[in-house]
């Protein structure tokens, strides 16, 4: 946590607040949140003048694509290339666009100071997350080594049912531990996996070899209903998750098992179960994730819902 709706959440709202306005400095309070530059003051001088072009999301990681803003007057020249920035939120990071007079949360790691008297700041309780600058004329994935590491994103073309059969049939593992793995595919984490799985009636120990084709077809169309379902309700809170804004995400009002052990099943009203596969809990439905049943579609509660 954050996963990918989460991190598409956060990439959404930064692109509508934080584009095209100079970043005039910054501060960081907790020095190994800086992953690269090795020195912080190298971190802050990359990024000072520069703007936002806009943001992107790989798997779990934000990528801001900065530029030095162009010349004003006549013989205008376009913007330049200044690098990139990248963020991870890992466990417990928040990313929050406020007014720098606001006071300082408890668990604040860096200060970035924009134009018109407003402030991106990193809150992370846990201390996990970590931020990149990488200098003009470098990929990103040579500095953010764990961008190499991805799979596909859930929502591309490469994310088919013949790669999914391909990369599964010999894997003599439980399937929610192949669907945490970030290099079969980006961004699904705990709690996306386990509904994904109840939606497809798949046990979470079942053994990857066991699931012919049919059901990967369906497990696929069921990991992309999942996601997007969640991310058109702004992500999940279960603890410390916030958009850019500081509210909390809708989808765990819905959730079909996650976090939901020793409640009645949404579908059958069979009490959900939690178990403990490679040191991660998984959620199921002892009854419905046997591959027979057909659930109904959910429903996502929106803000509209709620008056």
């Amino acid at each position: 946590m954050p996963e990918l709706p989460e991190v598409e959440t956060v990439c959404r709202g930064l692109n509508r607040t934080t584009l095209h306005q100079p970043i005039q400095g910054g501060d960081v309070l907790l020095h190994r949140t800086i992953a690269h530059p090795v020195l912080v003051s190298e971190f802050l001088a990359g990024l000072q003048g520069c703007q936002i072009q806009q943001w992107h999301r790989r798997g779990k990681y934000l990528l801001a694509e900065i530029v030095y803003p162009s010349n004003a007057g006549e013989g205008q020249f376009p913007s330049a290339a200044a690098g990139w920035l990248g963020v991870h939120l890992r466990m417990t990071g928040q990313l929050l666009w406020i007014d720098p007079m606001e006071p300082l949360q408890k668990h604040t790691r860096v200060r970035l100071f924009f134009a018109d008297h407003k402030e991106l700041r990193f809150v992370d309780q846990r201390t996990f997350g970590q931020m990149w600058y990488v200098p003009p004329g470098q990929a990103p994935e040579n500095v953010i080594t764990g961008l190499r590491q991805l799979g596909p994103e859930p929502f591309s073309d490469n994310f088919s049912l013949s790669y999914l059969v391909q990369q599964l049939k010999h894997r003599q593992r439980p399937i929610k531990n192949a669907l945490l793995d970030q290099a079969l595919v980006a961004g699904i984490g705990n709690i996306y996996a386990d509904e994904a799985l109840f939606l497809s009636g798949i046990h979470p120990n079942t053994c990857c070899t066991a699931l012919n084709r049919t059901v990967l077809d369906r497990l696929r169309s069921n990991i992309i209903q999942v996601l997007q379902a969640s991310i058109e309700a702004q992500g999940t809170t279960f603890s410390t998750f916030r958009n850019v804004e500081g509210i909390n995400g809708n989808y765990g009002q819905v959730a079909w098992v996650y976090a939901r052990d020793g409640e009645a099943c949404r579908n059958c009203q069979t009490v959900i179960q939690r178990m403990r596969l490679a040191g991660r809990s998984a959620h199921f439905c002892p009854n419905c994730q046997t591959g027979k049943q057909h659930l109904r579609k959910p429903r996502v509660r929106t803000r509209s819902d709620e008056g």
